[in-house]
């Protein structure tokens, strides 16, 4: 039996002390999770995960991102806006135009964000994500 992927259980650095990532982050994981909120987008009728509403949340995680990098010295006025990331997650959901799981996904890895690299790290795991929620994912 297939294992099934738990969003619980994403975990951006597999020693973030040491800063070092899981090899397999950008691409298996990336993989299963797209697979499942593909799967959440076809369950919903193909309401709920559309590509447009996801994209909202990377192209949002991808400003911060840079902002991070243009602006070093600003972290602790950026963190917030990171943190606001759920609370827009939250009106999605509330909305139904994204699923409980892709709800789960952006609160645990926002919960997992204290520094600048981390919010790298999690950028850089929504773009392969987004790649495999691409190919899974093929109306909207």
């Amino acid at each position: 039996m297939e294992e099934v992927f738990d969003i619980k259980n994403l975990v951006l650095w597999k020693d973030s002390e040491k800063q070092i990532l899981d090899p397999e982050l950008f691409s298996k994981t990336a993989k299963e999770l797209a697979k499942k909120l593909a799967e959440d987008h076809k369950k919903s009728g193909e309401k709920e995960n559309k590509r447009s509403q996801i994209r909202k949340f990377y192209d949002e995680t991808v400003r911060l991102d840079m902002l991070t990098k243009s602006r070093p010295g600003e972290w602790v006025n950026i963190i917030p806006m990171v943190h606001m990331l759920t609370a827009k997650a939250a009106y999605a959901l509330g909305r139904k135009l994204i699923s409980k799981n892709f709800m789960n996904f952006i609160e645990v890895s926002v919960n997992q964000i204290e520094k600048a690299e981390d919010l790298n790290v999690f950028c850089n795991f929504f773009e392969a994500f987004m790649g495999f929620y691409r190919l899974y994912e093929t109306k909207s």
